[in-house]
């Protein structure tokens, strides 16, 4: 495509964009393919602003918890699950949970992400029960439970409805529903990476009916494998069309594809360039859904402190703890303080959030300060 055909529909694009009009798949592939690094970042942080002026950047305090490593779907970029029959397989005990969880709330945490393998033989009762028994221990944690995969391989196994076991999960204490396992929502591309989990439809279908009984979700992207740009925006707009129809995700993070020990999957590794792309893309594209978060557990701390440039609000969660993406040799935690002085370094206030993205920080709002910062 000639520079200047090039130049034309970046500019139509744009102009799309100061006017807070949506965008097309179209539009999405053009940037993903066309647009240069600044002008993505100039855009995203354009809508960025447009939904958060005021220069704060939240964060929350988590914790990650992970009921057993037993999983039947063999995914192949996972590096965390274990076979049943494997040495190395395990179900934690209710005091190791305890444990985890008396941590949390010593140091003012706020949310559990709990989320694990497909096992064969853990029911909906068996988690319903863990969910019950964590609820009257810590009625003040956020229970963010049970990806869909895992709901709609308990919907097999029990030989029930996705709506049954959404609500026995929900009577029983779980808050939300985290957006695991969507990968990405093209079944061509889950054939390769998971066969054996869920299809798109069925993975957006989980959402579809746990926004109907009332719980809010959040959705992500691993990308940087075995999928086309075009599959990345295919993905996008899948949650896009989702949200407008239920409005149920409060936010969406993406990361890429970590090929490293442990895993199956041979894929060239993609570069943190790549991710602001991408990143920015998705806040341009899901005009809908309120919140990006950052991914400093694979992308690392610097790399996360420049999205928020590239449409990022959310630095995601203080974690005291990861199994899954450290499993496959990368992750990196940081402490709470280096996560403020991160955002600081980027412009914006820090402040901590909880699940819904209410402002729960001491310190309050930003005030009248926030009318002289960039």
């Amino acid at each position: 495509m000639r520079t200047v055909d090039v130049e034309k529909r970046l500019s139509t694009i744009a102009d799309k964009v100061f006017c807070a009009s949506p965008l097309t798949a179209d539009d999405g592939l053009f940037l993903h393919q066309h647009a240069d690094l600044p002008t993505l970042g100039m855009l995203a942080d354009h809508v960025r602003r447009r939904l958060h002026p005021e220069p704060v950047v939240t964060y929350i305090v988590d914790r990650n918890i992970n009921p057993t490593n037993v999983c039947v779907t063999d995914c192949s970029f996972c590096a965390f699950y274990r076979r049943p029959t494997d040495p190395e397989t395990y179900v934690l005990p209710r005091e190791t949970i305890y444990r985890k969880l008396d941590e949390l709330s010593a140091c003012g945490g706020s949310l559990v992400l709990m989320q694990g393998g497909h096992h064969p033989h853990l029911k909906t009762e068996w988690y319903a029960e863990l969910l019950r028994d964590l609820r009257a221990r810590y009625p003040h944690l956020h229970l963010h439970a049970m990806s869909p995969p895992e709901i709609h391989h308990l919907s097999l196994i029990d030989k029930c409805s996705v709506d049954d076991v959404i609500a026995r999960l929900k009577a029983a204490g779980m808050d939300s529903i985290p957006g695991g396992g969507a990968e990405i929502l093209v079944d061509r591309v889950r054939a390769v990476i998971a066969p054996k989990k869920c299809s798109s439809d069925e993975w957006l279908d989980v959402m579809r009916r746990a926004h109907a009984q009332g719980l809010k979700t959040t959705a992500t992207m691993m990308f940087g494998h075995v999928e086309t740009p075009a599959d990345r925006i295919e993905h996008l707009i899948r949650i896009r069309d989702l949200q407008r129809e239920t409005g149920g995700f409060t936010a969406f993070a993406c990361w890429n594809y970590q090929n490293t020990q442990g895993t199956v999957l041979d894929a060239e590794k993609s570069t943190p360039a790549t991710y602001f792309r991408v990143v920015a893309i998705a806040r341009l594209l899901l005009d809908e859904v309120p919140n990006i978060q950052a991914s400093y557990v694979t992308q690392g701390a610097k790399a996360a402190q420049l999205s928020l440039r590239f449409g990022v609000n959310d630095f995601g969660g203080g974690m005291m703890e990861e199994n899954v993406v450290s499993a496959a040799g990368t992750y990196e935690l940081v402490q709470l303080d280096e996560i403020e002085r991160q955002i600081r370094a980027a412009g914006f206030e820090p402040r901590r959030r909880n699940f819904y993205y209410e402002i729960v920080d001491a310190r309050g709002p930003v005030g009248a300060r926030a009318e002289h910062v960039a």
